[in-house]
């Protein structure tokens, strides 16, 4: 029985740290910490950038138009009541996930028609398009007093959603359940932005009054806090683009897959030589 040398058994051994580390090196992309952190940009760097951060807009309050779906609870001490205006199941989210699937469900509620009305229990046709939910809470109220005692009224739009799409950890379509959300949040809901995420140009795309507006927004830049699209609307879509990195790093994984192969395959054909 003979015995492999020393001298054999170490340059085998070089060669397939060479193959692995060549691997490494052609693979791998190079990306600055610069390009993919906004952390320092949030700090305070002078009291007049401070002071127009702290001057706001105010929050966003949608407005219910034809096509909402509202969610409402009528809630009260009688339990025929409660039966009666409640005829929905409250709706959580539209999303179910099944083996691994995504499954959009159809979300349950009172459609708001071409008119702008709903039909509601005892009442009949309801106006509410064109109010807040505030106004609509207010509206039911005035209108079940006569049928209900010691009433409560909730309202919110139950198909308020956003999309988020590209280089982020999560993208799908997410169901904002309060109806308010800022574009940080959306993005920390998604996963936030992958290393590969283009920060610094983010797109929004809004239907507004039968026109599709593009926005574009900075996350490095404090002008955030104040941009039209801080607060976001339900429909809106984020989009974030790739850096040059990755699009760098996708071909030239492409353009070296077969070298990689190649030379791996020789290196391979050399330590076999030596058995």
């Amino acid at each position: 029985m003979c015995c492999k040398k020393p001298e054999t058994l170490s340059f085998k051994r070089h060669l397939s740290v060479l193959c692995i580390g060549l691997a490494c090196c052609l693979l791998s992309g190079c990306l600055s910490t610069k390009s993919i952190t906004y952390f320092n940009y949030f700090q305070p760097t002078n009291p007049e950038i401070d002071e127009l951060v702290t001057n706001m807009k105010a929050a966003y309050t949608p407005i219910i138009k034809p096509g909402d779906i509202l969610s409402i609870t009528v809630s009260s001490m009688d339990k025929d009541d409660r039966e009666i205006f409640n005829p929905f199941p409250s709706t959580i989210s539209q999303q179910a996930q099944f083996g691994g699937f995504v499954v959009i469900q159809p979300i349950r509620g009172f459609k708001v028609d071409t008119l702008g009305e709903i039909q509601f229990p005892q009442i009949g046709a309801v106006k509410v398009s064109g109010l807040t939910t505030k106004d609509v809470e207010q509206k039911l109220t005035d209108q079940l007093v006569p049928y209900v005692k010691s009433l409560t009224v909730y309202v919110n739009i139950a198909n308020f959603t956003i999309s988020v799409l590209g280089e982020v950890a999560r993208p799908a379509q997410y169901v904002i359940t309060n109806n308010q959300i800022t574009l940080p949040e959306a993005i920390a809901i998604a996963g936030d932005l992958t290393i590969y995420g283009k920060r610094n140009n983010i797109m929004i795309i809004r239907e507004m009054e039968g026109q599709r507006i593009f926005g574009r927004v900075d996350l490095t830049n404090r002008d955030l806090f104040r941009s039209p699209y801080y607060y976001l609307r339900s429909g809106d879509l984020i989009y974030v683009e790739p850096t040059k990195a990755k699009i760098t790093s996708t071909d030239r994984t492409y353009q070296l897959t077969p070298i990689v192969l190649g030379t791996m395959t020789l290196i391979l054909m050399i330590i076999n030589s030596f058995k």
